[in-house]
């Protein structure tokens, strides 16, 4: 009779651990999401500039030179990005009595067309103030949040490099969450993710270029600071793509004479929307961590509910990195099914199918 072997995986041992740590994760995010928000955003970027390290070091430059060189190029990109969108926002703010004065004229023919189908000045007046609470604590979130970020940018910087310094740790740490005795396989997980963060930047990079390009030729009022926002904003699933356009939409419907503008604005990002979800991101991301629309609502309440805006733009990358460490995990396929955008088949998909078997979990014979 064959003994149990010691090194036979424990199926039931590993769920527990592994819904531990993300239990203490959410109460971490719960009692110090002051902290966690900075280091999440940091976690995120080092993971962007992992792959340039590693081809400085490469070349022989000491890590903690390679690791200063690359968050030394990186902060003056995003400077530059900052700079932009500040002189941006300068330019609004330089133009709101115009805008002001545009939208008391809106309004006011708004309402002759309203009361023209039979909606009382009351029903108007209830409906103006339901849309400006409305308006009021969304924009007072955001600035909470952009404050709240913009006091965590000196923490961020030491967050990456501490983060890349001791890379080599988090990363055994992460791959030893996943059971089999083939480093090869864990190897290839590090290489999703990265794949992943990298691709989500640069999704979004493209979609604030095409949506600038769109806004620019329809001849929308301060079209690069709408196209950069909503190309931020794409981050955010289904919620995000309507806020975006919601902006320039307003915008054309008060600064300008034909309500064309804004059906010019309607089309640009219908177009923009089409090419990311069937051209940009399929080719650039995959689909292997492609999340359905359920999966995606879920993520991006809870991550509202916890840590607020901040929260609902780490929730795609969040549950996207789940996705890709539980299709790499044998025992917990089941929840890749639930979360993944394709047909159920009887059958688990190719791309779990594909995992090697952990060979601890094999009873010798």
């Amino acid at each position: 009779m064959h003994e149990p072997s010691p090194r036979r995986f424990d199926r039931l041992d590993y769920i527990y651990k592994l819904f531990i740590v993300i239990a203490l994760a959410l109460i971490a995010m719960v009692w110090a999401a002051d902290i966690i928000i900075p280091f999440a955003f940091a976690g995120i970027l080092s993971v962007v500039m992992m792959p340039l390290v590693k081809r400085l070091e490469a070349r022989r430059v000491a890590p903690a030179l390679a690791i200063s060189l690359v968050l030394l190029m990186t902060i003056v990109v995003l400077g530059l990005l900052i700079w932009l969108m500040v002189g941006q926002i300068m330019g609004l703010v330089a133009d709101l009595p115009n805008l002001q004065t545009k939208l008391e004229t809106f309004i006011n023919q708004a309402s002759n067309t309203l009361r023209d189908f039979g909606v009382g000045t009351a029903d108007q007046n209830k409906m103006v103030a339901d849309a400006m609470r409305t308006v009021s604590t969304f924009l007072a979130t955001i600035v909470l949040s952009t404050t709240n970020v913009l006091s965590a940018l000196v923490q961020i910087p030491i967050y990456i490099f501490l983060l890349l310094i001791y890379r080599d740790k988090f990363q055994a740490f992460f791959l030893a969450l996943l059971p089999g005795r083939e480093f090869g396989w864990k190897k290839d997980v590090e290489r999703v993710i990265q794949g992943y963060i990298s691709g989500l930047f640069l999704v979004t990079m493209i979609i604030a270029a095409l949506n600038t390009v769109g806004l620019l030729i329809v001849g929308i009022d301060h079209a690069i600071f709408f196209g950069i926002l909503s190309g931020v904003l794409t981050v955010i699933p289904y919620v995000g793509i309507i806020i975006g356009a919601l902006f320039p939409i307003v915008m054309a419907l008060i600064t300008k004479d034909s309500a064309w503008y804004a059906i010019g604005v309607v089309i640009v990002f219908t177009i923009v929307q089409f090419l990311e979800g069937n051209f940009i991101t399929p080719r650039i991301t995959g689909s292997k961590v492609s999340i359905n629309a359920l999966a995606a609502i879920l993520a991006l309440l809870i991550g509202g509910k916890v840590l607020g805006i901040a929260g609902m733009i780490l929730a795609v990358p969040g549950i996207g990195l789940l996705k890709i460490l539980l299709s790499y995990t044998r025992h917990l396929k089941p929840f890749v099914i639930l979360l993944e955008d394709t047909p159920t088949q009887k059958e688990l998909p190719p791309d779990i199918e594909q995992t090697p078997e952990d060979p601890a979990a094999v009873t010798p014979s």
